[in-house]
């Protein structure tokens, strides 16, 4: 069974808001990088990857239904940022918006009563809701410890230790 156009469409968008979200936590990387916060940067290249990965996913769902994905351009992240928890509070509402935008695929889908597309977008309501509970508790942990030199170094120790992992085989 061939995509419905306005699915393949919507997924075809959602690539280029994932590929979006990778360039925008590479922004945030830059930011704690050269703040001297090696964990944080490392927590934010990490995040850039998992972002590849979700476009990658979409992209290879959309050929194996036989449409020929449209690499759009990218637009440049404009943010600048005022203290350390700024680019955190960006990466909720980023989150948010995704969530949102990934709804909005699962309704396309759901209204044209596509299954097949909206069993693959269950994993990705599910890792939303991973993302965005990560994100909630990074900002969490800014407004209890950041403020305290120690608090901020135990937390950016802390996100030394995150290790990249592919989400899932259909990212590679």
């Amino acid at each position: 069974m061939a995509l419905d156009n306005s699915v393949s469409q919507i997924l075809n968008a959602q690539i280029n808001k994932e590929l979006y979200s990778a360039y925008l936590y590479m922004t945030f990387a830059d930011y704690y990088d050269d703040r001297g916060l090696k964990g944080f940067a490392n927590w934010y290249v990490i995040q850039s990857k998992e972002e590849v990965d979700h476009a990658k996913i979409l992209r290879r769902y959309l050929l194996d239904n036989d449409v020929l994905p449209k690499m759009e351009a990218i637009a440049q992240p404009d943010l600048t940022f005022a203290d350390d928890l700024a680019p955190l509070t960006a990466a909720l509402e980023h989150e948010q918006y995704i969530t949102k935008s990934i709804s909005e695929c699962y309704a396309v889908a759901q209204k044209v009563s596509d299954l097949r597309t909206m069993k693959m977008l269950d994993w990705f309501v599910e890792e939303q809701g991973e993302e965005e509970a990560n994100a909630t508790e990074m900002v969490t942990n800014m407004n209890l410890f950041g403020s305290d030199p120690m608090g901020l170094y135990n937390l950016d120790r802390e996100y030394q230790t995150r290790t990249y992992t592919a989400q899932t085989a259909l990212a590679m």
